[in-house]
């Protein structure tokens, strides 16, 4: 047993709390140590038990309400008609003489739309924040790292309705300029307008992911692959980029959920037209777009009208999730494990 001098020497807050060397390695101060411990541990635990089972039970009580309230729709408007039906007019009575009150509720054009928009986000977005995230990670020094890194990713802080005033006022009105003078008809709201402002909102999700993925593939295969005579360009392409590939497709479907889930930016700038179209360069809306629109203003809340919100909803709240999941088990499957 070590001496008091020891015991000072080697635990000073130890013997500063509980006392001399004897009182400290006695049973009674090993059993007085566990009593506090215990003491403190208890509430700390059942904080954390109670903040885990308050996530849990706000996500099963989101799932619940969706699922009750589109129950209630699927009721009224067969599951049929609203995945694959190819109109969009939810125009329903608010009260039981009113005239004009049938509706069509096939969500396909707002499917479309939706998957038109987030594609073209994606395709701005993943190039530039790829390639943003290799200049940080590979050919940046340090100095120019930390300031260009902050600045890229405060475009993550700027209000999603900044975006669509941008969109709105700049973007849109100059892509209809410039089709005119191409002779090419571009809606003063387009899909493009509003994918390409998009696409610079969810850069940072890209490139801050990538980055990060890019910087933990071990220095020593890049060592490797230049002591065998690769060029820093070969060596990235074909070492690191190959090594990261699981994260970097994480961080795009990730992106890709991001930008389902946006919906002031389109409403600025694509309109709330749900036309079945392809074509970029026309006026479309989003799931998103159209549950604020179902819940807005003075519905009855039983009413097939109001309860498709729920139904998108659900819709949207499931894409997300299988994407969600696809980005784990890409990484999972694909991750490289390194010693």
């Amino acid at each position: 047993m070590p001496n008091s001098d020891q015991v000072q020497r080697a635990y000073p807050v130890l013997v500063k709390d509980w006392g001399p060397a004897s009182a400290v390695f006695s049973d009674q101060g090993f059993a007085r140590r566990r009593w506090w411990r215990a003491l403190w541990e208890q509430p700390v635990y059942g904080l954390l038990v109670l903040s885990s089972a308050l996530a849990i039970a706000t996500t099963v009580g989101i799932i619940l309400s969706l699922l009750f309230e589109s129950l209630q729709f699927f009721h009224q408007v067969s599951l049929t008609e609203f995945l694959f039906g190819l109109e969009w007019h939810p125009q329903t009575a608010l009260r039981a003489d009113q005239i004009g009150s049938s509706g069509s509720f096939g969500a396909v054009p707002l499917f479309t739309g939706t998957l038109l928009i987030s594609v073209i986000a994606l395709l701005t977005a993943g190039p530039i924040g790829l390639f943003s995230a290799i200049f940080l990670a590979e050919y940046a020094t340090k100095h120019i790292r930390d300031v260009v890194k902050p600045l890229l990713e405060i475009l993550a802080g700027v209000p999603t309705v900044i975006y669509g005033f941008f969109a709105a006022l700049i973007v849109a009105p100059s892509l209809r300029d410039a089709g005119g003078f191409l002779g090419v008809g571009i809606s003063s709201e387009s899909a493009l307008a509003a994918g390409a402002v998009m696409g610079v909102m969810i850069i940072p999700i890209v490139s801050s992911l990538s980055d990060d993925v890019i910087a933990s593939v071990p220095g020593s295969l890049r060592e490797a692959s230049l002591s065998l005579g690769a060029t820093q360009s070969e060596t990235i392409r074909n070492v690191v980029l190959p090594a990261a590939l699981p994260g970097i497709v994480s961080a795009m479907l990730l992106a890709a959920s991001r930008a389902i889930g946006e919906t002031m930016i389109v409403v600025m700038a694509a309109g709330l037209s749900a036309n079945l179209t392809a074509n970029p360069f026309a006026a479309v809306t989003t799931i998103t777009v159209q549950i604020v629109g179902l819940l807005t203003g003075d519905q009855e809340f039983d009413s097939p009208k109001t309860l498709a919100a729920f139904a998108l909803g659900l819709v949207l709240f499931v894409v997300t999730l299988c994407l969600n999941i696809t980005a784990l088990r890409v990484v999972k499957k694909y991750r490289e494990k390194y010693d």
